[in-house]
């Protein structure tokens, strides 16, 4: 059993992200989706390996790839910030990446809103922000085996 703590859109709330570092230590992975506004950089420092970067729109520095395809105990898993796929408009565009690449999962950002949708068999999971401009959330994912279960959870 693996589990991974999935956050996004940051914005540079050190002191939000600092309150998770309890959750950080205990999880195997960290995943954060993009506009990190540098604080992505300290986490990694702070977690090494364990952290995933993806690149957001807002980001000034690349700090990780656009996108990345994880197999995490055989689930496959893409994560990526959502604005390359017109994630405020649609999840079409996404699902289709997500199959293409024949994902169980995908991990998105850039709406700032917290959502689990499921389209033919592809679980779309924005874990929402912890930005300081709205409700913060952030999910929490378990994986055991090829079965998964998610939580999204307001902080």
């Amino acid at each position: 059993m693996k589990t991974a703590v999935i956050i996004s859109d940051t914005h540079g709330n050190m002191p939000k992200i600092t309150q998770l570092y309890g959750i950080f230590k205990e999880c195997d992975y960290i995943i954060h989706l993009g506009d990190t506004s540098g604080d992505g950089a300290r986490i990694k420092k702070e977690f090494g390996d364990k952290v995933i970067l993806v690149n957001g729109n807002c980001d000034p520095v690349n700090l990780g790839e656009n996108e990345v395809v994880l197999n995490i105990e055989g689930v496959k898993i893409l994560a990526t910030h959502g604005h390359l796929y017109s994630a405020k408009t649609t999840l079409t565009k996404l699902y289709m990446r997500g199959n293409e690449e024949n994902c169980q999962i995908v991990l998105y950002g850039h709406t700032h809103r917290a959502r689990e949708d499921e389209i033919e068999g592809v679980t779309l999971i924005n874990p929402g922000n912890l930005s300081r401009y709205s409700q913060n959330s952030y999910c929490y994912l378990v994986i055991n085996g090829n079965k998964f279960t998610s939580k999204i959870v307001v902080i």
